[in-house]
């Protein structure tokens, strides 16, 4: 059973998750790290690591590590890597019926953005060009940094 303290250091951290297995004997913290398809997972035992604490702090460095060598950003918010949409790309749509590309995202205040790229107006492919740049730019506003 975890304690309140282990449940709010757990919260903090971003794919690292607390397992407290007493009839397991088991006892320390799990990091799954998700990417464009691949996972990475990695447990943490505070018996071999000496203790919670350096568990967690070897938890932590291990996913930062991980996460730059997969190319993923370090965030602690929510990113969407997969998408479901026929372009291939995340945020960005084809609307045949009013032959537009349709753009969304979140804004840096949690709320949903939404526009879109006139295809007759731009051509297809300059407007899908034009829909991935604004999408991306309004991920680099959200995340900050070089995304």
């Amino acid at each position: 059973m975890e304690t309140k303290e282990q449940q709010l250091t757990a919260k903090e951290h971003k794919d690292i998750a607390r397992i407290d297995q007493d009839a397991k004997h088991t006892h320390g913290w799990y990091v799954r790290i998700r990417f464009q398809g691949k996972t990475k997972t990695k447990f943490f035992s505070d018996k071999k690591c000496g203790g919670s604490e350096i568990a967690l702090d070897l938890a932590i460095s291990w996913r930062n590590t991980t996460e730059k060598s997969l190319g993923k950003i370090r965030t602690d918010k929510r990113l969407v890597t997969t998408t479901n949409t026929g372009t291939g790309v995340v945020g960005v749509r084809l609307n045949e019926k009013t032959n537009k590309y349709d753009v969304s995202w979140l804004t840096p205040e949690g709320k949903q953005g939404k526009t879109s790229v006139s295809i007759r107006k731009h051509g297809k492919e300059a407007a899908f060009i034009r829909a991935c740049t604004i999408r991306h730019e309004k991920e680099r506003l959200r995340l900050g940094g070089d995304y």
